[in-house]
């Protein structure tokens, strides 16, 4: 499926930073003290100047030393005040700059944990992971450092302003005479430099995307020696985010110097003006020294001011997307009601909670997903709790779509779905979830040891509980046999371990969390035979008064279940246990004895 990403506003929007303000209110403190340190530094820049003029007029000029030492502390009192504000605002700028991207990503880790499958099943992993991370940074590096010169650049020109017009009306207004061509020249360049650094980030999500699929795919990468075309698409991606980059960096490169410019043409101004009246002692020499330094320093935090509008419009970029992912709205949530009753997903209250027995009930249910036609029409189904349902069909039957209402990481588009007589989605989804034991095809382990993979439904789980359920799903010998057992690391998703040595595991994981209702979603079409029996044998004890589906492609593993139902095109066209559908000898019967007949030819030619 191809993932198209959200156009957003064309113009720069205050809106987006002020939703990201409530990631800086616990730093309100920080970024009071770090306000009233940008004041302090920007007046003792500005008050240097005017110590200048002082100088020159009451020593220079007048060949005069008195009061000299006072105003040699004075000066030495500012710079040693200047040194240790900057030492202080750089820790506390710090503090904030780390502190917030923490608290986003925890926030957008929360939001991920949320959402339902549906939103994963759309979404590339290569844009989740750029909005965690250069994205989450670039906006603590915005509301932190940027932060700083932004205060620093507006109060400085604001007391530089007021002090030149105290000292000379005439020549402020002659500094001043520039900055309405800044302000034309930053609106020009504003859209171009946004909208360049915004295609930047889209492709950034992309070649994030792409060294995602590089890495999990390279098997697959290798074996069909598809290594040129791989390269020559990323090549592609990384080429026009470069043109992108690039272009953006020259814009903002032209924009700079035209900055300076505009400060040497004030400058100018300044000098010239001076040069007619110097003559005719109508101005000190104090009064151009200040001006010349004004004017001159006047545009150094319009020029850093400058530069943080447009490092603004690259942020906004992130910022957007960052606050995209945030505000996205699950597809499945719990009702207020539910909410009330029962509280938050992640705090709801578990003593509240009923028994999970396992009769499951689709009542009418018809279930599209956003783009398509339905997938299931009017289905009904009952299931008594303990019973094991197997699912069969071929690919695109409805199979998966069934197990996933079931577990409702979707919801019925029409009609409903009952657990226990009662509509699931007047339980907490917690409730649903938390009574799931899934095992897929392709098993996921997390990264740590074989005591923690097993252990992970269930944190408070003791060594006994976690031998014990490697007990009974036949992983314990094989577990033992491990460089250090139970303590042995199973590598990142388990790559140290064989897939049916994962498929154990992940079978006495579910175990142990001790579920109401079991899903196998074709958890032996993947592993030998000797592992399938060892599987099988695992079931009966395992499966022994839990509802359970299974969706198996080797029909030798549903034998033993209650129902078999298979399904085409999203109706149940034969149900009966395994003897009954053979005795009927229609669509299963068939789908059985030519995987026998299959299976049969194999061993004969392996013999």
């Amino acid at each position: 499926m191809h993932f198209e990403e959200q156009e957003y506003s064309k113009r720069f929007d205050l809106e987006t930073f002020k939703r990201l303000l409530v990631f800086a209110k616990p730093y309100k403190k920080e970024i009071i003290v770090l306000i009233i340190q940008m004041v302090l530094l920007a007046l003792v820049d500005a008050v240097f100047p005017k110590l200048n003029q002082y100088a020159i007029d009451l020593f220079a000029v007048n060949h005069s030393l008195d009061g000299f030492w006072i105003y040699c502390l004075i000066a030495l009192g500012l710079v040693v005040f200047q040194a240790a504000n900057v030492r202080l605002m750089i820790l506390n700028a710090g503090k904030v700059e780390n502190s917030i991207p923490y608290d986003i990503r925890k926030a957008a880790f929360n939001k991920l944990q949320e959402l339902s499958i549906a939103y994963c099943d759309r979404t590339p992993v290569g844009w989740i992971m750029a909005r965690l991370t250069s994205d989450v940074k670039r906006l603590g590096v915005t509301l932190s450092w940027h932060l700083v010169d932004f205060f620093w650049s507006i109060f400085l020109i604001v007391i530089m302003t007021v002090m030149m017009l105290i000292t000379h009306v005439g020549y402020a207004l002659l500094v001043l005479s520039v900055v309405p061509f800044l302000v034309i020249i930053s609106m020009i360049f504003q859209k171009i430099i946004l909208h360049n650094f915004r295609k930047a980030r889209r492709l950034n999500s992309q070649i994030t995307a792409g060294f995602n699929e590089g890495i999990t795919g390279a098997k697959t990468i290798k074996s069909l020696s598809i290594e040129g075309h791989m390269l020559n698409e990323f090549k592609d991606l990384t080429s026009e985010m470069k043109n992108f980059t690039v272009k953006a960096a020259t814009i903002s490169s032209i924009y700079t110097p035209i900055i300076l410019f505009l400060g040497s043409i004030a400058t100018g101004l300044v000098l010239w003006k001076s040069g007619a009246q110097i003559g005719e002692n109508a101005i000190s020499y104090g009064t151009i020294v200040v001006f010349s330094s004004y004017a001159v320093q006047f545009f150094e935090p319009v020029k850093q001011f400058a530069r943080v509008f447009t490092e603004l419009q690259y942020t906004q970029a992130s910022a957007e997307r960052v606050v995209t992912l945030l505000d996205t709205e699950n597809d499945i949530v719990d009702s207020p009601e539910v909410t009330e009753r029962f509280g938050q997903m992640f705090d709801s209250n578990r003593e509240e909670w009923p028994k999970f027995v396992g009769d499951i009930e689709f009542r009418n249910v018809t279930f599209r997903y956003k783009e398509g036609g339905n997938i299931l029409e009017n289905f009904n189904l009952k299931i008594k709790a303990g019973e094991t349902i197997a699912l069969v069909g071929e690919t695109g039957s409805g199979k998966t779509t069934i197990v996933n209402l079931a577990c409702r990481f979707y919801e019925p588009t029409e009609g409903s779905i009952l657990i226990d007589g009662l509509d699931y989605r007047e339980r907490p989804l917690l409730w649903v979830y938390s009574n799931i034991g899934y095992v897929l095809q392709e098993p996921h382990l997390f990264s740590g040891t074989v005591k923690e993979n097993i252990a992970y439904g269930r944190q408070n789980a003791t060594m006994e509980d976690i031998i014990e359920a490697a007990k009974i799903v036949n992983a314990h010998d094989f577990i033992m046999n491990l460089e250090k057992g139970y303590d042995t690391e199973v590598g990142e998703r388990g790559s140290r371990l064989s897939t049916g040595q994962k498929q154990l595991i992940s079978f006495a994981r579910a175990i142990l969390s001790d579920p109401g209702m079991f899903v196998l979603d074709e958890a032996t079409s993947s592993v030998d035979t000797e592992t399938e029996h060892l599987i099988q044998d695992a079931l009966h004890k395992a499966l022994a008064g839990r509802t359970s589906f299974i969706i198996a492609h080797r029909l030798s593993t549903i034998r033993s279940a209650d129902r078999i139902l298979v399904i085409d095109k999203g109706r149940i066209i034969e149900e009966g246990n395994h003897k009954q559908l053979i005795r009927k000898k229609g669509y299963y019967y068939r789908l059985y004895t030519n995987q026998l007949i299959e299976e049969q030819g194999k061993m004969a030619f392996e013999a």
